[in-house]
């Protein structure tokens, strides 16, 4: 048996989730519905395993992941979501998450990444490893295309790790104008709003670009 805290701003997930773990044996110490009240209670309780909803308000589970992981509190994280983007699921594996579960199978296979994690191992999912395993270079050339021509020679400059002062000497162009390309690159890829993640996106694809 393991103590559990639960994560989602969606009380229905919330309560199916918790009534699946509690059927199966497990103590679920809290439930929260943002991510600032989850981190907290991770800080203060230091559940063995967390499992939190990537998208939620305060703070995003990744967000929470990264500080959990980073303060090297020994609670293990799960993350659910219901997207199959690569760049979330690669900077996921990245930060040293215990578990990635699709939220449409996750009442499937949430026994099984709890088990795993109990034995020292870590858990993701097989529904999403095996989709981004078959699409993952696909996926990466086809969002590439949503970029424009300026975009693209941007994204190349931050994936040789330039800084945005060096891409505005080197084109020719303000640095306010090199952030505004940033962001729109990070919307049309859809990278979290994690520090350093578009620069981890550029790297990850630079064969791409």
């Amino acid at each position: 048996m393991a103590d559990i805290l639960l994560a989602d701003d969606h009380p229905a997930i919330l309560l199916g989730i918790k009534t699946y773990l509690v059927q199966n044996g497990h103590h679920v110490m809290a439930c929260c519905t943002n991510g600032i009240e989850a981190y907290n209670n991770i800080m203060t309780k230091r559940p063995h395993i967390a499992i939190l909803d990537i998208s939620m308000p305060g703070m995003t589970g990744i967000e929470i992941a990264s500080k959990v992981i980073q303060s090297r509190l020994p609670s293990k994280i799960v993350l659910l979501t219901l997207d199959k983007e690569l760049a979330t699921y690669n900077y996921a594996k990245k930060i040293g998450v215990s578990g990635f579960l699709l939220k449409d199978f996750a009442l499937d296979e949430l026994d099984q990444c709890i088990q795993a994690i109990v034995r020292g191992e870590t858990y993701f999912s097989e529904q999403l490893t095996a989709s981004l395993h078959v699409g993952s270079q696909a996926t990466a050339h086809n969002t590439l295309s949503l970029l424009t021509f300026s975009e693209r020679k941007i994204l190349e400059l931050i994936s040789q790790q330039k800084s945005s002062k060096e891409i505005a000497a080197m084109l020719f162009i303000s640095e306010k104008t090199v952030e505004t390309h940033r962001a729109h690159i990070i919307k049309k890829l859809d990278i979290p709003p994690i520090k350093n993640a578009l620069l981890k996106w550029a790297i990850e694809n630079k064969r791409e670009l």
